[in-house]
């Protein structure tokens, strides 16, 4: 929803998809700016910090379209429609990493990129893991990676950790003084 000082003169979707819509609006701004404005419409996500009984940090490895390249990040996913945000956690953190947590605490919400999608990511620490029942995605091929803090650390400094979610969930998990 807009703020009450800007006004939508037209909403025109080009493209619906699987996991996001695109948009195109027309608006216009305080002082009677008018602009165009491309965005993209997305569920939530949520991103999970996992710590396994070793005090080690959960990340996958798996191809991202996008990038072109196999990503070293922290196990996350989108919202189904009416799933709350710490349900699609858990449901997540058993089809990407095969764990359950008995502790799921919020660490924070972030906008990934506001300049052009609503994607807007609930984080959690997850620990008391245990092994799931729920297999994963089949259409996803994902390597488990176990880290200790200063590794984690240490690859985000190093550039092997790129991904803004995993960068961010590292950072205030070890903030906590739990790295």
């Amino acid at each position: 929803m807009p703020e009450d000082n800007i006004k939508i003169l037209s909403d025109r979707l080009v493209y619906a998809g699987k996991l996001f819509d695109l948009h195109v609006d027309e608006i216009e701004l305080p002082g009677g700016i008018k602009a165009t404005r491309e965005y993209i419409t997305h569920p939530g996500a949520v991103c999970m910090v996992p710590v396994d009984p070793d005090g080690r940090l959960l990340l996958v490895r798996q191809y991202r379209h996008a990038a072109g390249e196999s990503l070293l990040e922290l196990p996350a996913g989108t919202r189904e429609p009416g799933e709350e945000p710490e349900e699609t956690a858990r449901r997540e953190l058993a089809e990407e990493v095969g764990r359950a947590p008995a502790v799921v605490e919020p660490l924070g919400e972030f906008y990934v990129a506001p300049g052009y999608v609503s994607e807007y990511i609930h984080l959690y620490l997850c620990t008391g893991l245990t092994e799931a029942e729920e297999d994963g995605d089949e259409d996803e091929d994902i390597e488990v990676v176990a880290m200790t803090g200063d590794e984690a650390l240490a690859a985000i400094e190093s550039g092997d950790i790129r991904d803004a979610k995993s960068i961010i969930g590292i950072l205030r998990w070890a903030r906590r003084g739990a790295g």
